[in-house]
């Protein structure tokens, strides 16, 4: 019985990967709404370099897993049949296809229209990348994963991580948005969320088990080492929020060490998710 901590490389590529695109979505929407200065158009390219950098150790984690390097092409072998290989495709063509519009644009090299169209399309591909990461975890045989709360809380720390990782890269190029507050208020309506389904998840793994193991006793601390995510997302989350309902601006170090405390938590609850892996007819350890 484990948390699931021996899984790290895919502990890390899903919780990097996911606030990676919400990150892109929040820094996108900023750029499309078109009220940036040349300088501070700048700075928030100079900045999304960050993003394409997690989202490189993400998937430099995620061949880890793999044992060796050589193994990552094996993977792509069933592209369409297989969940794994559609996910790595996604991903890879998330990366790409951002990766070149970050390049060009920081080059001066993007045309305006061509460059939200393309960056429109690096949002879209972001959210099917996560969507697909997902279905990896859609398996018949293994009922604790099987189910709709792997989905929604795949997504969530998306929704939860994105928006704190997008700003904080805007404040550090300069830029202050109108709509930060809408899109905190996003990330804490995540985490009530977040809450629901911690509850409503651990009573249904009562009612999970094979012919050798019950889900519940997979993880025996699932209820202690939850609240303990959820504590650290909600002081990640102050650390943002208090200082505004003072009506006054978080410092750049105030907002860093709140999204260290999110993605934290968020590195937590993935490590749970993974200890819950259990098989039909049997229950694989982590």
């Amino acid at each position: 019985m484990g948390t699931g901590w021996i899984e790290w490389p895919l502990i890390l590529f899903t919780v990097l990967g996911q606030c990676v695109v919400g990150g892109i979505i929040v820094m996108g929407l900023a750029q499309l709404g078109g009220n940036l200065s040349v300088r501070q158009n700048q700075g928030l390219h100079r900045w999304m370099f960050f993003l394409w950098l997690l989202m490189g150790l993400a998937f430099l984690a995620s061949v880890m897993h793999l044992g060796s390097p050589l193994r990552a092409l094996n993977s792509l072998n069933r592209v369409g049949p297989s969940a794994l290989s559609n996910e790595i495709v996604s991903g890879s063509l998330f990366f790409a296809v951002g990766g070149i519009y970050w390049l060009l644009a920081v080059m001066g090299k993007m045309p305006r229209v061509l460059g939200r169209l393309w960056l429109m399309l690096t949002m879209a591909l972001g959210l099917v990348f996560v969507y697909i990461m997902t279905r990896v975890y859609q398996i018949d045989t293994v009922p604790t994963w099987n189910n709709g709360y792997t989905t929604l809380n795949f997504f969530l720390t998306m929704f939860i991580g994105g928006p704190l990782l997008g700003l904080l890269l805007l404040r550090a190029a300069g830029i202050e948005i109108r709509g930060s507050r809408p899109l905190l208020f996003i990330s804490v309506a995540a985490l009530l969320v977040s809450m629901a389904s911690v509850v409503m998840q651990a009573a249904g793994l009562a009612t999970i088990s094979s012919s050798v193991q019950q889900a519940s006793a997979l993880v025996p601390q699932f209820g202690l080492l939850m609240a303990l995510r959820l504590v650290l997302v909600a002081l990640g989350l102050g650390c943002w929020i208090w200082p505004m309902w003072r009506r006054a601006n978080a410092s750049m170090a105030a907002m860093s060490l709140g999204l260290v405390l999110v993605v934290a938590g968020e590195l937590l609850g993935r490590g749970v998710f993974y200890g819950l892996h259990m098989t039909v007819g049997m229950a694989v350890a982590g």
